[in-house]
């Protein structure tokens, strides 16, 4: 019998871990080749992968879960139907303001939504969202929590929501399609009406396309003052005809070729980068937004014992490293971050220096509620 080594790699226990959730290798390979069979207990509970499938014999239906595009590793949504049987079905959304209207119409039948930080307190103030009970989330640990990312979870003592990840909402443009190597977002602004012109894409999101035109005279990015807001929206108005599309799931258009230049999320600037090197994404020096979203579960989830098996599941460190890895955003998990690849705890975009972070702000429950910011983003998208 071949020794095990005294010590996996963590890419390589990430490849034997993603084998086995294919199926390409048996349970007892698996345990063997990482050297964990002796541990078999404490894994069943630690990692629901590998639970056996009587372990959710009272599981059923479907699950409905609503995130933000290209936002999970469908590997994982597989390996939790193979195991539970659940089905999951997946709609996705492009601004919160999007989401809340559509939890206000009622009968969404969503178990399980993607809130960003600033909207929680909303959705629990107007009673759209349950406490969640954590005994029930064994694979969570609030310990392991990065704190800053954290709190806006729980409200008056209680946990309503868990963090997924964090990231930061820039600009990504394509460096072989332009000439100007823009680093703020006056630059963002104005190459929008010259030399990128019918090339420029901005958010479906009032919070960030709102936000950003507002850094542009150097004012708050969550500011609702009238007068600062009407410099905004006078921007965008100028703006508009000159832009390629307003639409959330921009990155599309930016492959393609037919935009050069959008708006854009940390993790899509990952994936962006992975296959096209020439996209350069830009934490605008006048600042931004720094953010965190979280797992919740919707009042009247349909199948909310489905739900906490599937944020249990989630929440894995082990599971989580591969949500990680597919979608590009930093884990707020001490323990995931253990089984990242270095490359991608050093990579700039997903871990800023302190210096760049310093001038981004946490989006402001106010701005999702306020009905000018509202109106303008409606002005705008009409113009």
């Amino acid at each position: 019998m071949t020794k095990q080594p005294d010590h996996m790699p963590v890419s390589k226990f990430l490849d034997e871990l993603r084998r086995y959730q294919k199926g390409s290798v048996s349970r007892r390979h698996f345990l063997g080749v990482t050297g964990l069979g002796l541990a078999t207990a404490v894994l069943g509970g630690a990692m629901p992968g590998l639970r056996p499938r009587k372990a959710y014999a009272g599981l059923s239906g479907t699950l409905n879960f609503t995130t933000w595009p290209s936002y999970f590793a469908q590997e994982n949504l597989d390996n939790f139907t193979k195991n539970t049987g659940v089905k999951i079905n997946v709609a996705v959304f492009g601004s919160n303001e999007e989401m809340l209207a559509k939890l206000q119409a009622g009968s969404t039948g969503w178990d399980v939504f993607v809130p960003t930080n600033y909207a929680i307190s909303t959705y629990k103030d107007l009673d759209l969202i349950q406490p969640i009970d954590l005994a029930r989330l064994p694979n969570y640990d609030p310990a392991t929590q990065e704190q800053r990312f954290t709190a806006e979870g729980i409200i008056d003592g209680k946990v309503w929501a868990v963090p997924k990840n964090w990231g930061t909402t820039g600009f990504a443009y394509n460096s072989k399609a332009m000439t100007q190597k823009p680093t703020t977002w006056k630059e963002f602004w104005d190459l929008t009406r010259n030399e990128a012109t019918g090339r420029v894409m901005v958010h479906d999101y009032q919070l960030t396309t709102i936000g950003n035109a507002l850094k542009y005279f150097g004012y708050s990015f969550n500011s609702n003052d009238p007068k600062e807001l009407g410099e905004a929206e006078k921007l965008l108005i100028e703006a508009k005809p000159h832009l390629f599309g307003i639409n959330s799931d921009y990155k599309p258009s930016l492959i393609s070729g037919d935009a050069w230049m959008s708006v854009c999320w940390t993790g899509d600037a990952v994936q962006l980068q992975r296959d096209m090197p020439e996209f350069v994404y830009v934490l605008a020096k006048e600042g931004g937004e720094i953010w965190s979203d979280f797992y919740a579960i919707t009042r009247d989830a349909p199948n909310p014992d489905a739900a906490y098996a599937f944020l249990d599941f989630i929440l894995t460190p082990e599971i989580n490293a591969i949500e990680v890895q597919a979608h590009g955003y930093p884990s707020t998990d001490s323990r995931t971050n253990k089984l990242v690849p270095k490359e991608m705890l050093e990579n700039p975009v997903l871990y800023p220096a302190a210096e760049a972070l310093a001038p981004l702000e946490f989006g402001a429950a106010a701005t999702l509620t306020n009905p000018l910011r509202a109106e303008i983003m409606a002005r705008f998208k009409a113009a």
